[in-house]
């Protein structure tokens, strides 16, 4: 048996596998963030040591897991988790969508070394002006401060005793050499820290370290191995077979992810891709991210008061893009922009505009979005020949075939029972415990939905429309 623990920021989920990767078993627990002020996002790393606990306990009552040899661990990145000399929290975890250090993450930013050896933006939502923000604003936690973890490797030490990170969420944190897959001092002195202060780095697929004695035998498990494990994009690229050179993703969730896996080292920070080392040794890959996917459609549905279902239920069959346009700006845009300030717009509405029209017009803004990351990604030398569509969004058969037609590649389907970063995690397990990266295979597919080529003229002039809005509208 194997077990994928996946911490995100509403639920931990955990899942049992065997050998087969069948699963058999799986427990969520909710977690509760908590904003004390507008921008802030904390949680508690308490919460997910007592939700580990929970869900294996669950997990054992359910399942005979005297034959575990391995455990995953998948989580959200970019969280600052502040440990003293004791092991313990020194401060409420500052969350991926904390954005109280943007001035921090201005300053680094404007320092060309940050670029140069991450090969990323420094964002806001990164690790590093997260902990500038605590040295200028809480100078006595600052100083305590023994180790830097990120959230599942709190969740790690927890388990293991081990202060351990792994490549993929390293390199979410400004502070990570990502072509040398290494800590840079240079980075870390620039930000008043050390070595010292940074857990060691194992890849994702190796062993971290061993399931604590004293807590295998107070749940009734074996002492298994630990993975280094992934964050929680590379940790769904793994459970997708996402690791192969020009296989990627196309995730339709609440934000919206782009993702494909390289075989080399291919930065460009001013497309505002993100560039970070995939989950197993000697590959990277690349992310375009917008911030509003099934958020729009959400949106939408809120302000019509009609449910998201009901208003993509009868679209009927796709069509060229209307005059009306929707850039789905909510609450700013990452790839390729990097504007925090831009927010949404709906263009050309007439009265004929309709809530179906409307509709229409959100998920084709969004496939627009998604246009630009493609074009960010093929600005570094990345294109995809074909992805795989997850997330809650892919249930839209309208919209996968409008996603298509916009991308010009084929989008593969998977079969129900996709669990994402948790089978990720567990793949990881298993490969810490002896086997082969080559376990991480594509999930079973449903269909292929191919781009309709009579409409891609139509698509390509819509889109061009898209990027001009945005280039007119991003001053106003």
């Amino acid at each position: 048996m194997y077990i994928g623990l996946d911490l995100g920021t509403s639920s931990l989920k955990a899942i049992a596998v065997d050998e087969a990767q069948t699963l058999v078993a799986e427990h969520s627990v909710p977690l509760s963030v908590q904003r004390p002020h507008d921008g802030w996002s904390e949680q508690d790393p308490q919460s997910w040591c007592d939700a580990a606990i929970e869900a294996l306990r669950a997990l054992a009552g359910r399942v005979d897991l005297s034959g575990l040899r391995g455990i995953g661990l998948a989580g959200h990145m970019h969280g600052a988790t502040l440990v003293g000399a004791d092991d313990a929290p020194l401060r409420p975890c500052m969350l991926w969508n904390d954005t109280r250090s943007a001035p921090q993450a201005a300053a680094m930013d404007a320092d060309a070394q940050f670029r140069d050896l991450t090969g990323n933006i420094v964002f806001p939502g990164f690790t590093a002006p997260k902990v500038d923000w605590v040295r200028e604003n809480e100078p006595e936690v600052f100083e305590k401060i023994a180790k830097v973890l990120l959230p599942k490797d709190y969740l790690r030490l927890f388990l293991t005793g081990e202060h351990v990170s792994e490549m993929s969420d390293a390199a979410g944190t400004s502070w990570l050499d990502t072509g040398a897959r290494d800590w840079s001092e240079d980075l870390l002195a620039a930000c008043h820290l050390s070595r010292d202060q940074m857990p060691a780095l194992v890849e994702g697929s190796a062993v971290s370290g061993q399931l604590r004695a004293d807590l295998a035998a107070d749940l009734g498990l074996p002492r298994c191995v630990v993975a280094g494990g992934a964050g929680d994009n590379a940790a769904a690229a793994i459970g997708a077979g996402v690791v192969r050179d020009g296989t990627g993703f196309v995730s339709l969730g609440t934000s919206g992810v782009l993702f494909a896996a390289n075989a080399g080292y291919r930065p460009d920070p001013a497309t505002a891709v993100h560039t970070f080392c995939h989950a197993v040794p000697d590959t990277w890959h690349q992310m375009g991210v917008i911030l509003a996917a099934t958020d729009a459609l959400n949106w939408l549905a809120q302000l019509t008061g009609q449910s998201a279902a009901a208003l993509t239920q009868d679209l009927g069959d796709e069509t060229a893009p209307s005059r009306t346009l929707f850039l789905p700006y909510l609450g700013g845009e990452r790839t390729p922009h990097n504007n925090a300030a831009m927010r949404g717009q709906f263009l050309h509405l007439d009265h004929a505009t309709d809530a179906k029209e409307a509709a229409r017009a959100v998920l084709q803004g969004v496939c627009y979005a998604f246009a630009d990351c493609r074009d960010a990604l093929a600005a570094t030398g990345t294109t995809l020949p074909r992805a795989l569509a997850m997330g809650g969004g892919a249930k839209s058969g309208h919209w996968l075939e409008m996603m298509a037609t916009t991308l010009g590649f084929p989008l593969d389907v998977p079969e129900a029972g996709d669990f994402g970063a948790a089978l990720g995690a567990a793949r990881l397990g298993m490969m810490a415990a002896g086997a082969s990266t080559d376990i991480a295979t594509q999930p079973p597919l449903a269909k292929t939905i191919v781009p309709n080529t009579d409409l891609s003229a139509a698509m390509a002039e819509g889109h061009a429309r898209y990027k001009q809005a945005y280039s007119i509208l991003k001053d106003l």
